[in-house]
């Protein structure tokens, strides 16, 4: 009774944060809220492959955007071409599934949403153009879905939710009291690059340890995490952290510090041990640093300062 009792305060109040969020009209400040269409949007002007746009979106916990009637589409053309005029972006809908059968990414029948096709489109010229680009007019053409466009991101104002002790949309990190930060243990292995990448895409940044407190809860993370259930061939045993010595300064933090000034230098048994070939750095699991290659796939930790959202927030609307 106790535990239904906590799960249902937890979920009243997750509703109610997420609903006074919704009323600030405040997503991500990289996002522009349109109001007549009750959605945020971001232009992403570095193009990008089909399958790739669709996967920026979803790590920025938004949709690659589709037009779903002609006011939401004559909305975003205008603000595309005020902000970015290009000839073309990409958008969310496909025949990926089926050839010949569009649909959006959320498997609706293009017919069910806004439909309209450039004259002669859709045509599969050469039978490699599975995927669909939005013109600066506003019709459609599809495309090879290989090539690179920019593309644009939808969040709906409906769906927005929030991680009130965060600060922040993501609701799968969680808050350390001690630290005053938050984590998320990403169970997909990737390269440091690649996770570099998705870190900064969640509005975060790969971990970095400043004090042992915190190495002591990264490794209590690392415990609970559901690692043993992924597949692949990586290396279990470290985890990527926010460290580095690429640019042969050193090793630097991903913060722009030496790893000497970060607070935190407890390196793992005669590590570091690769001689200038292992440039990225990671921990043992318990606690102690490694280098490690970059192009080594491995589990990995982010982290969010809480203010990082709320200082633009708090531009915007003050204390309310």
């Amino acid at each position: 009774m106790f535990t239904k009792s906590l799960f249902l305060l937890f979920t009243l109040c997750l509703v109610l944060n997420s609903n006074g969020q919704r009323n600030r009209k405040f997503f991500r400040k990289d996002y522009e809220y349109i109001d007549s269409t009750q959605a945020f949007y971001k232009i992403h002007t570095l193009g990008k492959s089909w399958s790739d746009a669709k996967r920026m979106c979803s790590l920025e916990g938004a949709t690659l955007f589709y037009p779903e009637n002609e006011d939401e589409a004559i909305s975003v053309v205008e603000y595309l071409n005020s902000s970015q005029p290009f000839r073309h972006v990409y958008v969310g809908i496909s025949d990926l599934v089926a050839k010949g059968v569009f649909e959006t990414i959320d498997g609706l029948p293009v017919s069910d949403v806004y439909n309209k096709w450039s004259p002669g489109e859709p045509n599969d010229a050469g039978g490699v153009e599975d995927c669909v680009v939005m013109n600066i007019d506003g019709a459609y053409n599809d495309d090879n879905c290989a090539k690179k466009f920019p593309f644009i991101c939808k969040k709906s104002l409906q769906s927005l939710e929030w991680n009130q002790p965060c600060n922040m949309p993501n609701l799968d990190y969680i808050f350390n009291e001690q630290v005053g930060k938050c984590y998320k243990f990403h169970v997909k292995p990737l390269n440091w690059t690649e996770a570099y990448a998705v870190c900064s895409a969640e509005r975060s940044y790969l971990a970095v340890i400043n004090t042992e407190v915190e190495a002591n809860f990264l490794t209590t993370l690392t415990m609970g995490a559901p690692k043993d259930r992924v597949p692949g061939n990586f290396m279990h045993g470290a985890i990527l952290l926010g460290f580095h010595s690429r640019l042969d300064e050193g090793w630097k933090t991903v913060r722009g510090t030496s790893l000497e000034d970060s607070g935190y230098t407890l390196w793992g048994t005669g590590q570091p041990d690769g001689k200038g070939l292992e440039q990225c750095g990671s921990m043992f699991h318990n606690g102690r640093l490694n280098d490690i290659a970059c192009d080594q796939k491995c589990f990995f930790i982010c982290e969010h300062d809480i203010d990082t959202l709320a200082s633009s927030f708090n531009d915007r609307f003050g204390d309310q």
